[in-house]
């Protein structure tokens, strides 16, 4: 885990993830030296937000690394099917970061 404050400090960041984890809720992940590491506020609970703009608010001025948004779907079964073999993980990239000029 890492926090703010660290990765305010920190050279690079490959990517910032911002993860859907249910309708209207997201979490924070990076991607540094290709590890991901769960982002955490200061007091070391996960970094959550319910709309993508707030998280990407969360990082402006803290890295301009690009930033993603993944989603990975637990209803990707129907009764009677088989078990899908793969992942069904979207990551798409997340547009322009400049909420300054918003």
């Amino acid at each position: 885990m890492l926090r703010l404050s660290q990765i305010k400090k920190m050279s690079s960041i490959d990517t910032v993830i911002v993860q859907s984890l249910d309708c209207a809720l997201y979490q924070a992940l990076v991607q540094h030296h290709g590890q991901e590491h769960l982002v955490c506020d200061e007091q070391g609970q996960p970094l959550r937000t319910r709309s993508i703009l707030s998280m990407q608010a969360k990082f402006e001025g803290i890295t301009d690394a690009p930033m993603r948004l993944r989603h990975e779907s637990a209803y990707d079964e129907m009764v009677g099917q088989p078990l899908r073999q793969g992942s069904n993980r979207m990551e798409v990239p997340l547009g322009n970061r400049d909420l300054a000029a918003r």
